[in-house]
């Protein structure tokens, strides 16, 4: 798969990027540093990483703009993205080939052609595999390369605590480090928080439940969010912070938007993609997401997460 898509990058003229929908580090982290190692690579093509703008990603970088006729005979590569419908910007069909890389589950095997890696620890970490497979035949790394690489990586490992991080994932951020750019910077810019989201974490420190099993909930509503000034999106920042609370199993969010509950569903151990799943969402096997559509079907959600930590 990976010479397949060095060919089709070497042949085409114009490449465009995309990532998913409501995007995190590893999304603009995998598409960014593709798009930066491509332009230093192949300086005479038109290289673009498109898809909504993200103010609270800006610090990796802006996507671009680009008319619909870009899309004409050009190579189409999608990043971190396991379903056609969590593609951001609709346009992606529009070109002549499409490529789809990513790490998770292959429930929806689109593109001409696809490389599905679900012992990845992020698409970051496949771009960064990918560029070492073909440095030696035309690809170049670059220091924002690989800082966006890097904080791809940092990001969808959680720090590196999660079980994802491979001995390959530490041997890949080793090489990385070594490129010039200021990890600590990247570190704040990443998990330092405003005042009013350590406020709302406060609010979810005091008012998650937790049952014998280890089944947590954390219920926030529009009206909790306008109280704090809050966006749904900055919300799902916080999904991460039940971790550390001593015998949780599995855990999960709802943040209450305008047509939506946002689902977020986290694990230390049992397996929740399954139930993100029958949400119409999906995700990994101890990260996951869905939406529901009312307070009712959220308890329904809760009896599934109840009964995947009975069972462990």
């Amino acid at each position: 798969m990976k010479e397949e898509i060095f060919e089709a990058i070497k042949s085409y003229d114009t490449i465009i990027i995309h990532r998913h929908v409501r995007p995190d580090p590893d999304a603009y982290g995998s598409q960014g540093g593709l798009a930066e190692i491509l332009h230093a690579s192949f300086p005479d093509k038109r290289i673009f990483a498109v898809g909504k703008h993200e103010p609270s990603l800006d610090y990796l970088r802006k996507p671009d703009s680009i008319e619909d006729d870009v899309y004409e005979g050009a190579l189409v590569i999608v990043c971190d993205t396991a379903n056609k419908e969590r593609i951001c910007d609709s346009r992606y069909h529009l070109g002549d080939k499409l490529i789809k890389i990513d790490h998770h589950p292959n429930e929806d095997p689109y593109g001409d052609i696809l490389w599905v890696d679900l012992n990845a620890s992020s698409v970051s970490e496949m771009i960064y595999e990918f560029y070492k497979t073909f440095g030696d035949e035309g690809l170049k790394m670059t220091d924002e390369a690989a800082r966006l690489i890097y904080a791809g990586i940092v990001g969808d490992t959680g720090r590196f605590l999660y079980p994802s991080a491979t001995e390959k994932t530490f041997e890949y951020a080793k090489d990385l480090i070594g490129y010039s750019f200021d990890r600590t910077v990247l570190y704040n810019e990443m998990y330092e928080l405003a005042p009013r989201m350590i406020k709302l974490q406060g609010y979810v420190l005091e008012n998650f439940r937790m049952n014998e099993d280890g089944a947590a909930v954390v219920s926030i509503s529009k009206g909790t969010l306008d109280e704090y000034g809050i966006l749904p999106s900055d919300a799902s920042q916080l999904v991460s912070s039940l971790g550390m609370v001593k015998g949780i199993k599995a855990w999960v969010f709802f943040i209450e938007e305008d047509d939506q509950i946002r689902v977020r569903l986290r694990s230390k151990n049992p397996v929740i993609n399954t139930i993100a799943m029958k949400y119409g969402g999906g995700g990994h096997p101890l990260a996951a997401g869905a939406s529901v559509y009312s307070w009712e079907e959220t308890k329904e959600v809760i009896k599934d997460i109840e009964a995947v930590c009975r069972q462990k």
